[in-house]
């Protein structure tokens, strides 16, 4: 079962359809010829500026690309969320303070280090050691210690 929401009334009242009896092939709010409009003269004088010149190609093209343009707009914008939230809520976007990723300081090195070239014995057989084994017992060297010196 499928519950249909109210927000078809919305929408019937934001929609213009076209003059009487020549209605235009696609439902357009209100909304969307407000946006379309100043985004389709920002889309050509774009062009202008890169050295487009004022063609029928060029035109062709701004107005595809205001039609796309215009489409992610008002898929963001509804009743509930109008545009003037959601520009207000893209410009505090991008004025708000960002985390720093450069660090702050001097060079980071790791001479202060000690480094020893054998990996050091456990408790029991440190105690051995430095206590006198016996002598017909032989110090255990540590797993993975080299014998060689290293290149």
């Amino acid at each position: 079962m499928r519950i249909r929401t109210d927000d078809e009334v919305y929408r019937v009242d934001a929609v213009w359809l076209g003059p009487p009896k020549a209605t235009f092939p696609w439902r357009a709010r209100y909304v969307a010829w407000g946006v379309g409009i100043p985004v389709f003269l920002v889309v050509l004088a774009i062009e202008r500026q890169l050295g487009f010149g004022f063609g029928f190609f060029s035109t062709a093209w701004a107005f595809v690309l205001t039609i796309l343009i215009t489409r992610m707009i008002t898929a963001k914008i509804s009743h509930e969320r109008p545009l003037g939230a959601v520009m207000t809520m893209w410009l505090r976007e991008l004025q708000t303070p960002r985390e720093k990723t450069s660090g702050e300081g001097g060079a980071v090195t790791a001479t202060k280090i000690r480094i020893r070239h054998e990996r050091p014995l456990p408790k029991h057989k440190r105690r051995l050691t430095t206590a006198g084994a016996h002598p017909h017992h032989q110090t255990a060297r540590p797993r993975g210690a080299r014998t060689s010196a290293p290149r």
